[in-house]
This record gives structure tokens, sequence and C-alpha cells, in this order.
């Protein structure tokens, strides 16, 4: 049992002219009943009422930066050169976390874990869908796997970016040449460093369920096909997708559940 595990958890978010969903996620962070949190958000110079709601909240937000970017991982990589927590996750404008305890439960749920090493690599868990006005819609199709590990994503995204907290020491910058997927390649690469991942066995995460990877699908899916190529090499990654096309082929009710 871990009973002195109090990691500082460095929340971030990326922000361009989402003024209209911001005000839920900052609020799902700064009622949170565990306190060694440190909130950054990095804002692509808005043109909306962003910084204004940015203002209305200011003493709660550890560090503020709002300057042009080259797109959404480059501003996440400035939030994670800007980040001192143990752990980083990335919650974007419109997903919150799920209860105002969830970050109390995650890491109550280290501390009554018997399993070593402590403090764990990467804490995870699971992902509610929810609506623009917070109402929730489903569970995420994929769910966690009880014991994860970088070769669980030959299978797809099973955890989702938001629900997944890397111990900011073995946490890499994002792969720039990626424009949708890149949180994909980002969680892969932690988790091939990670020694111990930690399941909390909770639901950590609304996540709206209208994002940039949403509206660019096909373009997204091309280069999550790329990064399995280079991971789980090229020949393991075709084969799979072909099996995963003849099942959809098959047994079409079934892979849309």
């Amino acid at each position: 049992m871990h009973t002195h595990f109090h990691p500082k958890f460095s929340l971030i978010t990326v922000t361009y002219n989402a003024g209209a969903v911001l005000e839920d996620t900052i609020q799902s962070i700064i009622t949170q009943t565990y306190k060694n949190v440190e909130y950054i958000l990095i804002d692509g110079a808005s043109t909306d009422n962003t910084m204004r709601i940015i203002e209305r909240y200011r003493d709660h937000i550890h560090t503020v930066v709002s300057e042009p970017d080259q797109g959404l991982y480059d501003a996440m990589n400035k939030g994670l050169s800007l980040a001192t927590g143990d752990y980083v996750c990335f919650l974007n404008a419109g997903d919150c976390l799920h209860e105002d305890d969830t970050l109390l439960g995650m890491v109550h749920s280290v501390a009554a874990s018997h399993e070593a090493p402590c403090p764990p690599d990467v804490l995870y868990g699971d992902t509610a869908l929810v609506d623009s006005e917070g109402h929730f819609l489903r569970m995420r199709r994929l769910t966690p796997p009880e014991h994860l590990t970088w070769k669980s994503f030959r299978h797809g995204m099973l955890v989702c970016h938001q629900a997944f907290f890397a111990r900011r020491a073995i946490a890499p910058h994002y792969d720039l040449r990626y424009r949708f997927s890149a949180d994909f390649d980002w969680c892969i690469r932690v988790m091939k460093q990670a020694r111990y991942l930690h399941n909390t066995h909770l639901t950590l995460v609304d996540y709206l369920d209208e994002g940039l990877t949403t509206r660019n699908h096909r373009a997204s899916l091309i280069e999550r096909f790329h990064i399995m190529c280079r991971h789980y090499g090229t020949v393991p990654t075709v084969m799979r997708h072909l099996w995963f096309a003849l099942r959809t082929l098959t047994h079409p009710k079934r892979v849309q559940a």
C-alpha cells in the first residue's frame, strides 16, 4: 500500500476560439477536491471571448500563454515545456474531469494498490462521451484493457488521450509530423518507456464528442496506420487491417457495437 502517494498533476488545456465550451473545462479542474494541481492554459491567440473567460478565472490558473502557434500539437508541446508536475494530462476545451473528486480518486486508487512499483509511470481510466450541454451520451466504445502495455494500441487507441496521465519525466514532445494523430504516437512512446501502468478502474473524463480528429477522421486514420507501421511493423499492421476489414464485411453489426 502506497500511503505517501501525493503527486502534483499538471493539467494542460490547449484552446483556440473555443470560448463556447472552455468554461466547463476550467470549472471541472478548479473545483477538484485534490489541490496539488497546476493548471496550464495555452491559447492560440483566440479572437472570440476566450481571453475574457480566462481572465475571469485567472487566479486559479497557474500559467496562461496566448500567442499564435503552429497548430494543436505545437501548442501542446508548449504546455509540456511549462509543466512542473509529476504527471501531465491534456484536457482540450470542452473536455472535463468526470467528477470533482476524480483526481483524489486516482490518488486513492494508487495508494490502495498492492502492486509495485510506486509511483506508476502511467495512470489511466475510462471515458464518457458527452454532448455540448454536458449530457451523457455513452461510454467510449473502446474500453481500457485491464493491463495496458505499448502493444495494446495495435488494436487501436484503447485509452482516450484525455484519460491517460503520463509521468512527466518520461513524456516526450509530440511529433509535429502528425497533424491529427500525434497523441496516438505520443501515448505509444510514453508506454514504451513505462515500467508500471496503473489502471484506476475509474471513469476519468467526460469527452466532448466533436473534436478536431472527428472532423478529420479519414486523415487521422491514415496517420494512425503509418504510426502503427512505425511502432509495430508494416506487415503485421497491414495484416491486422485486412483482418479487420474482412471482419467488418462478415459481421458489420458486431463491429459497430
